[in-house]
Order: C-alpha cells, then structure tokens, then sequence
C-alpha cells in the first residue's frame, strides 16, 4: 500500500517533510499540498519534483478524496483549525509542534480525537526518536544511575532574528524539553519559575535572552534548562541526568576529532535541521507505517496538551517573578493504549 499524503503548509519544516516523504521514506507520496502562498507552493512541487496537485486552501486538501492523511506543518496559529477537520474528516494526520497556540486549542483536539473513538493525530515531537535520547532514556529506564533527582538542560541557537520574541523561547524553543524531558522520566510537570540572567548584546528590543526556566515535577525532580538563542556558537542541545547512583549526559552528535594548526577540535552544528535529521526521518516513518497498519504509537495529541499547558504556565513565569503551578488533569484511559 502507497499512501496518499496531503501537506498543508510549504514552508521550510514542510519542504523538509515532503523531500523526505518523497525521497526518502518508504510506503508514502504526496498527492496534495497547499500553501498561503500558492506561488510558493508550486515552485516547491516543481523543485522537489513531485506530481502533485497544489489546492488553494488546506480545507481543500483535507477533504480531497485521493488524501488518506495529512501532515500539517503551515503557520502555528492554523494548526488546532486543520487538525480539527482531520479529525471530522476520519483521517489521520501528523502535526508539527505545537499543536496549538494554547492548551485550551489541544483539549479541544484531544476531545475531538476521543469522540471520534480512536487515534488520528500524531504530533511533531521527534526528539523521543533521536538515537542520543533513546540512549539516555535506555540508561534511566534500566536504573543503573537510580532515580532521576536533577537534571541540567541547555538549548542552545547560533541566533535568531528580530521576529522571535522572549515568549517564544517557551513556545517555539523550550516546548522541545518540555515534551521530551516528560517522556525521558516519565513525569509530568508541577511547578515552572522563569529567571532572567544578564542579557546578551546580541538580543533585541523585544527579546529577553537568555532566560533560565526552574521546573519542578510531580515525583519531586528538580530541572533546569538554560534558553539562549544567541549564542552565536552553534546549535547545542544538552541533557544531563543527576540519579541516587550516577549521572547520566545526552550523547554529543558524532563528529571527527581534529587535530590540525595546533588545536584539538571537534565540529559544532549550526542547524537544528542536521541535529535531528535521523530523528526527523524516523518520526515520519513511523507516522506513515502507523496508519498503514490501523495504529498510531507516536507522540499523541495528549502529549501536545501536556507540553501546552507547562507551556502556557512558563509564560505567565515569564512576566512573573514567582513559582507558577502548573496542573495538568489525569491522562485519559484512551491515551493509555
């Protein structure tokens, strides 16, 4: 079976996935896309050199008949909107972080997903099928280090541009940790602080940087993770895991040792697109062999809710020098399965 891939937004993260599904993945085509810019649409379906029809608006994609599922990957705020009429369509889709803008948008999804009575919604969460993650996840999970009782983050960009603003270093930079160190020590979130260290020269009118984000979760584990997204020296994502019995550190990206004019060195990534390239790949590739085989297993739109509301808690920490609880209701028995 070849299924039939609608895309609804052409932009950069959607090139990817469409140079990916087509190229690279097996059991996949794209059938459909659609853009707010049509010409830039078309132009991305010539350049990938795909035979596939260019809609005028993703409602259309959604609903066309030669679709079986969706990835949605178009500007945020259309996200909950298109995924809402996946769902009232009965066909599945994989949608790239976040899920919505808001938690309330993922309830009303999640909500959506189980009226219908099962799964149809995998959200773009890839860190959890990163080998590096899988790896440190392996060790706690065995217990060699004891239990998790800190862990010290770092998300780390070259720079950014005068669009991003300090809230979206919780919306679009920290929703990574915040899905993926939940799934790490399978514990969800209890309390968020934001604090504010001396601000680089680098940053902008509109953008606190960096910020240092305390969360704390419900087993008691103490977490922080340093956001600095003008760090000028690359694209560095770390993890270190403190346990009762050792410590366990995310594994750095594979690069060649260099010894050459008197330096010992290794490579540094720029681009969050070769960080996580593999885990890219590998989070589609079991978003497309979940619908072929009637079971979606990937990041669920639970997950999205989860990771919104620390989100949102994280903002308000943002404008508020105090601890700001974050309470997140019982996971639903659907998403247990």
């Amino acid at each position: 079976m070849t299924l039939k891939l609608g895309v609804i937004g052409t932009g950069a993260i959607g090139q990817e996935h469409i140079r990916r599904c087509s190229h690279v993945l097996q059991g996949a085509k794209v059938v459909a896309v659609s853009d707010i810019n049509l010409k830039g649409a078309a132009d991305a379906v010539k350049r990938l050199g795909l035979d596939a029809e260019v809609l005028s608006d993703g409602k259309e994609v959604i609903n066309a008949a030669n679709v079986d599922a969706l990835l949605v990957t178009s500007w945020d705020p259309t996200h909950e909107e298109f995924v809402l009429a996946a769902i009232a369509a009965g066909k599945p889709v994989f949608c790239e972080k976040p899920l919505a803008v808001t938690a309330a948008g993922c309830k009303r999804i999640v909500d959506a997903e189980m009226n219908f009575g099962r799964r149809l919604v995998q959200t773009g969460f890839m860190r959890p099928y990163d080998q590096g993650y899988k790896a440190l996840k392996k060790v706690i999970d065995s217990g060699e280090i004891g239990q998790p009782l800190m862990l010290h983050c770092a998300h780390r960009n070259p720079n950014v541009d005068d669009s991003y603003t300090t809230d979206m270093a919780i919306t679009n930079t920290l929703i990574h940790e915040l899905s993926v160190l939940r799934w790490l020590i399978d514990d969800d979130y209890a309390s968020a602080q934001v604090i504010y260290p001396r601000a680089t020269i680098n940053t902008h009118a509109k953008l606190r940087d960096p910020q240092i984000v305390l969360l704390e979760t419900v087993k008691g584990v103490r977490i922080d993770v340093e956001i600095f997204v003008n760090c000028q020296y690359g694209y560095d994502i770390q993890t270190e895991v403190v346990g009762e019995k050792g410590i366990a550190s995310l594994p750095e990206p594979a690069s060649v040792l260099l010894r050459s004019q008197a330096k010992r060195s290794n490579a540094i990534l720029t681009d969050w697109k070769d960080r996580f390239i593999d885990a890219y790949d590998a989070e589609l590739q079991d978003f497309i062999n979940g619908v072929i085989n009637g079971e979606l297993t990937g990041p669920s739109a639970w997950d999205g809710y989860a990771a919104s509301v620390a989100a949102d808690a994280c903002v308000a920490a943002q404008n508020n020098p105090g601890v700001v609880n974050i309470s997140l209701p019982p996971r639903p028995a659907f998403y247990e399965r």
